[in-house]
């Protein structure tokens, strides 16, 4: 009985080890892919701040880019609004791309339900279309679309920059796979109980589905707060431009000043991270429950 006890301690003991070994190789594993993505970001931050053009290019080889050493200050930021009216791109980027992503949720997201949970015909067709919509790539259609909304003479506004981007097929078929995962109990009692449908809609299947909301609204800001390709086709002043053509615009101006691009390209990539960090919980949460994981 004790040869038996102290052989099942040392398997225990054998057991423990083996898994805080595993666990320190998949935190230190973990840990170095974060510092990889995070490194440009650091470097970015860091050289934001640093007043010195000399001392920039200086560190750009070794890890002394990514330290705050040296002349530190928020000089660079002053010089962004000095150059050129960053509000007014920044403002444009805001309104157009809050348009697109509060719009869009509320059009994706009853087209969804419709096809998730009304019967007409057709409807198999339909979303069929909507699944074959996805693989095609917005380039293929972005001269038609110029031709087209230069037709209607929408060049040169904002609402040329919103409205074609409002339905989008990836966002509808997200919000499909997860209405259909949703019991229809409470859809069932409402409608014995006489409500209609965009009631059932708004108060019980909007509240269900909070993370996937948030996962479709964090895409969407995403992809059309880094839009180049469309804005650079239908702008032409500075009036409607958001921030990425801002970008390539101070970007080449002379003198190059990288502490200047790079509080420039800061002050681009704060409010994105803002963003996830303030939806990270339904957006992991809608992750692992609905149609991203493709089932």
């Amino acid at each position: 009985m004790t040869a038996q006890t102290s052989t099942a301690t040392v398997h225990s003991a054998g057991y423990l080890l083996r898994r805080a070994v595993r666990g320190v190789l998949n935190y230190g594993l973990l840990s170095l892919l974060g510092f990889f993505f995070l490194f440009p970001i650091l470097f970015m931050l860091v050289s934001s701040l640093k007043t010195n053009e000399g001392q920039i290019l200086r560190d750009v080889t070794s890890l002394k880019a990514l330290l705050p050493y040296g002349s530190l200050g928020l000089q660079n930021y002053f010089d962004v609004f000095g150059r050129m009216p960053f509000h007014r791109f920044m403002l444009n980027s805001v309104f157009i791309v809050g348009a697109i992503v509060a719009l869009g949720l509320l059009v994706n997201s009853t087209a969804a339900y419709a096809l998730a949970r009304l019967n007409w015909k057709g409807r198999g067709v339909l979303l069929g279309v909507v699944i074959a919509l996805i693989i095609i790539p917005f380039e293929a259609v972005a001269v038609p679309l110029l031709l087209m909304v230069n037709r209607f003479g929408w060049v040169e506004s904002y609402h040329v920059q919103i409205i074609p981007f409002i339905a989008d097929a990836f966002s509808i078929f997200l919000f499909y796979q997860f209405f259909i995962g949703l019991p229809k109990d409470l859809e069932e009692a409402a409608l014995v109980d006489g409500a209609g449908r965009f009631r059932i809609y708004w108060n019980i299947i909007v509240p269900l589905s909070r993370p996937v909301f948030a996962t479709v609204a964090i895409l969407q800001f995403l992809t059309h707060w880094n839009d180049y390709m469309w804005p650079l086709m239908v702008t032409r002043a500075e009036t409607y431009r958001p921030l990425m053509i801002a970008m390539q615009q101070f970007f080449g101006q002379y003198p190059r000043l990288w502490g200047d691009i790079m509080a420039f390209a800061s002050m681009i990539t704060v409010p994105v991270l803002i963003v996830f960090l303030l939806f990270q919980k339904w957006f992991v949460q809608s992750v692992a429950t609905s149609g991203i994981k493709g089932g």
